[in-house]
């Protein structure tokens, strides 16, 4: 059974005061799961306090392994900044996903012990969880969906110049970390509400697009857009398990709510699924009402 948790608390721990000033705490909303997959990894409070901004916290799916090897890159000595694979992408709208261990500064035969370890295959994800110093360590290490701006900048470096699968290493005043990205992806596009419209002009458009409204039946009941199926956010768990049975990963997906924040929710969880082009309705209907249809009623 799925739950939805939607409330904005601020994060906080004994870890986190700890750390430097600079970095920040995150407030986010949560979209969870109740009875998760085996191995369920969340985003720490470290983690969060680490990356130092907002992140939506999205519980991830268990990795499958990949047809890749694993490569490690700058294991020849411990010097005090990052070892880097090279020919990396610099998109700067790139988001990856991350997972790391983390070793006290001075620890080097466990650092270098825990390389080899990685170079002969063991998963990252226990050595996290039996080595790390990060409370992500209860998650294999999992940081999440981070993008450029969220960490700090000898961990973003070192995170933004790997490859996909590459193992390298990096110092920040946390200590030593061994990451890992293990995917990558462009994050949900926003789409304004006047080329919405214009794009709902087009009979093929309004055949072959997924068009899904995700608040609830009395706001449907108040205002609503042609062409919109209803998946109330509330209800999540009745349609979350066979979403791919009701929308195609494959097609156009577009996301609407009152102002953007649920449609934001559920388009980052969409595209976490495997959805290959979702887009999320800036503004939601109020901004529709206001910019597009004034006969259509704001709430």
């Amino acid at each position: 059974m799925f739950r939805v948790t939607g409330s904005i608390s601020a994060v906080s721990s004994p870890a986190a005061a700890s750390f430097s000033a600079a970095l920040r705490l995150s407030v986010s909303h949560t979209l969870a799961l109740a009875s998760p997959p085996p191995n369920p990894r969340r985003i720490s409070t470290f983690s969060r306090s680490l990356l130092g901004r907002r992140i939506t916290s999205l519980r991830v799916r268990p990795r499958v392994p990949s047809m890749y090897p694993i490569r490690l890159s700058g294991f020849s000595a411990l010097k005090p900044r990052a070892s880097f694979s090279s020919g990396s992408s610099s998109n700067p709208s790139k988001e990856i996903l991350v997972q790391h261990v983390l070793i006290k500064e001075g620890d080097t035969e466990l650092f270098a012990e825990l390389q080899k370890r990685i170079l002969d295959g063991e998963d990252m994800s226990d050595l996290a969880a039996e080595y790390s110093i990060c409370p992500s360590k209860k998650d294999g290490g999992m940081l999440g969906w981070v993008k450029l701006g969220q960490m700090v900048p000898e961990f973003e470096e070192a995170a933004f110049k790997a490859k996909p699968n590459d193992v390298v290493r990096c110092k920040t005043q946390f200590g030593w970390h061994l990451l890992q990205v293990l995917s990558e992806r462009e994050p949900v596009k926003d789409i304004q509400v006047e080329e919405l419209h214009s794009k709902m002009q087009d009979p093929v458009f309004m055949d072959e697009a997924q068009l899904i409204d995700v608040r609830e039946p009395d706001e449907i009941a108040t205002a609503s857009l042609p062409g919109f199926k209803v998946f109330p956010l509330r209800q999540f768990g009745t349609w979350a398990p066979d979403i791919t049975s009701k929308l195609n990963p494959e097609k156009d997906t577009y996301v609407l709510c009152k102002v953007g924040g649920r449609s934001m929710q559920v388009a980052n969880w969409l595209q976490s699924q495997g959805f290959k082009s979702v887009y999320n309705v800036a503004g939601g209907i109020q901004a529709y009402s206001l910019k597009v249809d004034p006969s259509i009623p704001t709430y």
